[in-house]
């Protein structure tokens, strides 16, 4: 069944394995910066979302409802986000709105589900750091609101998102035993794998099974995740036999994951086979997830017919008001290479949402970017420009790299100018796609200044340059004898921690002797391992 416009049901296919002890959900928010001390007091609140109507507190809780999508908006969209959210909060009580657990933790959840591509956007600080600050609003109310284990695992995976890992270890410490169950070591191990620290969250599974918290699939797909991201497909098996032996049903992530690992390692039929077998298990019924998993392997295999079959799967299977299956269809029909399906999926999505996130633009603009189909892009970016509500200097950046693997560098400086003249702000992808072109022209001078601007640009931080774009710059100082160019890139990958990262310095040539005999008396700075994910990463983990 093709997709056609129609009404929906509200209801949600969630897409994360990783996220097991707090799902999180894209969308777009505003992007701005907020600095935030750590706080990692025992908070006296309960939100478990899931138990409503058992708070049993104060009289206010009976109070008619606020519509906490108005707090919630006004949160997100704070002209001033260094006031932090607790000056919204308390304006909001002063104006004789009282908040009950109910809507705090609903502003809370609708915070936290717009982080996917997550893993990815560059928003995402902020996005935690507000969310955080309606916690420690609510720690200084005490007598209103109680701290439960849900809470104490949330808390855990938003400082561990804020401040970093050894942060939520802080925090995890100072708890008292009597929240320390299953959820808290599971937030705590879904930190330590999206850190990537695989002897940390090792030793915690070990742990866990240890203290019977290891029973269910949640913990063993957030590990096969983090086996998925460091290309150990033999763990992702271990994990899988682990769960069968112990008679742990594997659960619908726990199969998509596998089907991953399985083409990821280019065996077609052992992934047939997987998908036979999950078809026979009676309590999982395959979904989008599960068919997009698929073709996104099939296309990597070259096998386009089998891969457009599970796309049209993916259609018949998408339910209630999901954005993001259309944006899966959008970006898998563009690789596979079929525009028209590209457009009439693009047609549908508008047809059924009156509104279209820029996440959607920047799916559907790179589509046709993948296609060669510079007409095509261009008139859906100014569609963009007339109903964006915030620029998103990637959904540029994508035309940008057109302009440039085209060949047309002065079109690409140009569309770069009229990205400020637009409102927007260049980010560091923005800098290093001029320097790539002007790497190509062989303009040293003008490519390292391009690359210092990528370094110095806010944000710089989520970012990496290119192996090939920093390999080709390397070659071109070499061919043109500047050293000294050479140099104050290898110093500016070394200040950013980049290097410390063995695979990638080994991408582009840098082994640790080398930039030890460069750089002498550089100091290093923090380590940055964010790797770019595959494309069905982004749906079977949750960390846009």
């Amino acid at each position: 069944m093709l997709l056609q416009p129609s009404s929906l049901l509200s209801h949600r296919v969630s897409i994360s394995s990783a996220d097991s002890y707090s799902r999180q959900l894209p969308c777009r928010i505003p992007k701005f910066i907020l600095s935030r001390t750590p706080s990692f007091q025992k908070l006296p609140i309960t939100c478990s979302i899931s138990q409503v109507h058992s708070y049993g507190t104060v009289d206010f809780e009976r109070r008619p409802m606020v519509k906490w999508n108005a707090l919630y908006k006004k949160i997100s969209l704070m002209e001033n986000p260094e006031l932090g959210s607790a000056s919204v909060l308390n304006e909001w009580e002063k104006g004789g709105r009282k908040l009950t657990k109910w809507e705090l933790c609903r502003v809370v959840k609708e915070l936290r589900k717009y982080k996917r591509f997550k893993q990815a956007l560059e928003m995402m600080d902020l996005l935690q750091a507000i969310v955080t600050g309606v916690y420690e609003w609510m720690n200084n109310r005490g007598e209103r609101f109680r701290f439960s284990a849900s809470d104490a695992a949330i808390q855990l995976d938003l400082i561990s998102k804020v401040h970093g890992v050894s942060s939520a270890e802080d925090f995890f410490l100072q708890l008292p035993d009597t929240l320390k169950d299953k959820r808290i070591y599971g937030a705590l191990l879904n930190a330590y794998v999206r850190a990537r620290m695989q002897e940390k969250a090792e030793s915690l599974i070990d742990k866990m099974r240890n203290k019977g918290y290891a029973l269910h699939p949640l913990p063993f797909n957030v590990m096969m995740t983090l086996y998925m991201n460091l290309k150990e497909y033999d763990k992702v098996e271990s994990m899988i036999s682990e769960m069968m032996e112990k008679n742990i049903r594997l659960d619908i992530y726990s199969y998509n994951i596998w089907l991953s690992s399985c083409g990821s390692q280019g065996y077609v039929e052992r992934m047939e086979q997987v998908y036979e077998q999950m078809k026979e298990d009676r309590s999982i019924n395959p979904n989008w997830t599960t068919f997009s998993t698929m073709a996104t392997m099939y296309i990597k295999m070259g096998l386009s017919e089998k891969a457009e079959e599970c796309l049209r799967n993916v259609e018949s299977r998408i339910t209630g008001r999901d954005r993001i299956p259309y944006h899966y269809l959008i970006t898998l029909y563009g690789t596979v290479g079929n525009k028209e399906e590209v457009y009439r999926v693009w047609k549908v999505y508008k047809s059924i949402f009156p509104s279209i996130p820029n996440l959607g633009y920047h799916a559907m603009i790179s589509s046709l970017v993948r296609a060669s189909d510079i007409e095509g892009a261009e008139k859906i970016y100014e569609e963009w420009l007339s109903v964006k509500t915030s620029y998103d200097p990637r959904i540029a950046n994508l035309l940008m790299g057109l302009y440039v693997k085209e060949g047309n560098l002065d079109k690409a400086q140009s569309f770069f100018n009229h990205i400020a003249d637009v409102g927007g702000k260049p980010n560091s992808s923005s800098w290093e796609i001029l320097a790539e072109g002007n790497i190509q022209e062989e303009r040293i001078d003008e490519a390292l200044s391009c690359l210092k601007e990528a370094f110095a640009t806010e944000g710089s931080r989520s970012w990496r340059p290119k192996p090939t774009n920093v390999s080709a710059f390397f070659n071109l100082c070499d061919e043109k004898e500047d050293t000294e160019s050479r140099e104050v890139v290898v110093g500016l990958l070394q200040q950013s921690g980049y290097l410390k990262n063995v695979a990638y310095a080994t991408q582009i040539g840098l082994s640790d002797g080398a930039v030890e005999s460069v750089l002498p008396t550089y100091s290093s700075g923090d380590e940055n391992q964010d790797d770019d994910s595959e494309v069905l990463l982004n749906q079977l983990q949750g960390s846009a």
